[in-house]
């Protein structure tokens, strides 16, 4: 299995014209924000509403500790028996499901669970569940650490990590060979182990870019917490109000964004036969490691201009803008996590899980699952996959339109309100002309 077989195709694929999705995007993102500056006047997001607050039965279960030291423990083991696949079973990724399990189960299924029912990575994280057993054994809290985590890092390390990770994916000439997947795990557990005894739990919310990723999609999921710590169900947008805005939000956001962007241009012929045509020259790793960061500068550059071009705030507040509008990008992240990587969830994690069958290339056939097949449940559906897919971006973006119009509500002066968010919306516009284009086009 290899993990650049991922994702949509180009236009061909699909039954819906790119003409058409255009036209409608422009047409929607511009409907919407006509309507949120005339009948959205003043701040209605609220990250602190009271909410729908849970039965005491669940509220009990989702924080009880037998709940969590369960999750922690099959965390924990199946994070080893990942590492023991990856060493002792074959190195053909064909295979071998521990580059889906990486892939398929935690880049895509962890985050798009996250998007339902909260931060579950925060939950599932096993060097998390290490941690906490090792502070225990101590006797010192987990969010104690060595050192201090200095404010002004803000989220750059996890920037930096998932960098990391979709340079591993996109521009690494193996991606999918057993032996980068499990480099990239060890290092991973290594680095964020490391982290968490040095700083405590922050390092875990600020610098592990799985808990990262994962928190930041959790804002679109209806589930919080009251300011009594009480589990509730809220609107999604009043959840995503609250995302703070810290150093390295738009890196973080540039780098998800981005990377998706350059996945799909990266099916692109032209793209492929200059990187053929540059191998004599340049390592096509180089190439494609350049395009990738062309393709996040673009988004983080872009996004940061149009964020700093308005009047009536201070050169201090002006500076601080593009981190607290960043919130705006992230229903745009998931709209297109869902559209670029729904097929790759469905049907490739289907054929990862039926790898299991014999994990250790030992001739197993363990629960019989050697004896199915993939159901290409959506490939054969391309009329609903196509559709799925439109709804997807343009919900991403009106809703990230929305947020980006009640946040400017608190942050700009009454006189620029209007004009201090038509570069945000051209950005966003133009965010989804490209992001089409690249889904349908290709």
């Amino acid at each position: 299995m290899s993990p650049l077989a991922h994702g949509l195709g180009g236009a061909t694929d699909l039954p819906i014209p790119l003409t058409y999705a255009l036209v409608g995007a422009a047409w929607a993102l511009t409907f919407s924000f006509a309507v949120l500056l005339f009948a959205w006047r003043r701040p209605r997001l609220n990250p602190d509403s009271p909410g729908f607050v849970l039965p005491a039965p669940i509220r009990r279960m989702i924080d009880a500790r037998a709940t969590r030291t369960v999750i922690a423990t099959a965390s924990v083991i199946i994070t080893a028996c990942v590492l023991l696949i990856a060493v002792f079973g074959s190195s053909d990724p064909a295979l071998n499901p521990v580059p889906g399990v990486l892939y398929v189960g935690v880049w895509v299924g962890v985050m798009m669970g996250s998007l339902l029912i909260g931060p579950i990575w925060k939950v599932l994280s096993p060097v998390r569940a290490i941690h906490r057993f090792g502070c225990l054994l101590l006797h010192r809290p987990p969010d104690h650490g060595f050192l201090r985590y200095r404010e002004t890092w803000g989220y750059y390390p996890a920037a930096i990590s998932l960098f990391s990770f979709v340079w591993l994916e996109l521009a690494w000439h193996t991606p999918g060979s057993v032996s980068s997947v499990l480099t990239w795990l060890l290092g991973y557990l290594i680095v964020t182990s490391i982290g968490l005894i040095l700083f405590g739990t922050v390092w875990a919310e600020r610098a592990d870019p799985l808990e990262v990723y994962s928190t930041l999609l959790a804002r679109l999921s209806p589930y919080g917490r009251n300011r009594a710590g009480q589990p509730v169900l809220r609107m999604p947008l009043n959840n995503l109000a609250g995302t703070p805005g810290l150093a390295g939000s738009v890196a973080v956001a540039a780098t998800l964004l981005g990377s998706t962007a350059f996945d799909s241009f990266s099916t692109f012929p032209r793209w492929r036969e200059l990187v053929d045509d540059l191998a004599s020259v340049v390592d096509p790793t180089l190439v494609r490691t350049a395009g990738l960061l062309v393709f996040i500068g673009v988004v983080g550059g872009l996004f940061s201009v149009a964020a700093l071009a308005t009047g009536g705030v201070s050169r201090a507040d002006r500076t601080l803008l593009p981190r607290r509008l960043a919130l705006s990008l992230t229903p745009i992240i998931a709209g297109y996590l869902i559209a670029h990587y729904l097929t790759f969830l469905v049907e490739k994690g289907q054929a990862t899980v039926l790898l299991f069958a014999d994990p250790l290339d030992r001739g197993w056939n363990i629960a019989g699952l050697a004896d199915r097949d993939v159901d290409y449940v959506l490939s054969n559906h391309p009329s609903l996959l196509a559709t799925s897919t439109v709804l997807a971006v343009l919900i991403g973006h009106i809703l990230g339109v929305a947020a980006a119009h009640d946040r400017c509500l608190r942050l700009l002066p009454p006189r620029h309100q209007l004009t201090g968010q038509l570069a945000l919306m051209l950005t966003m516009v133009g965010f989804t002309f490209t992001g089409l284009y690249l889904l349908f086009g290709g």
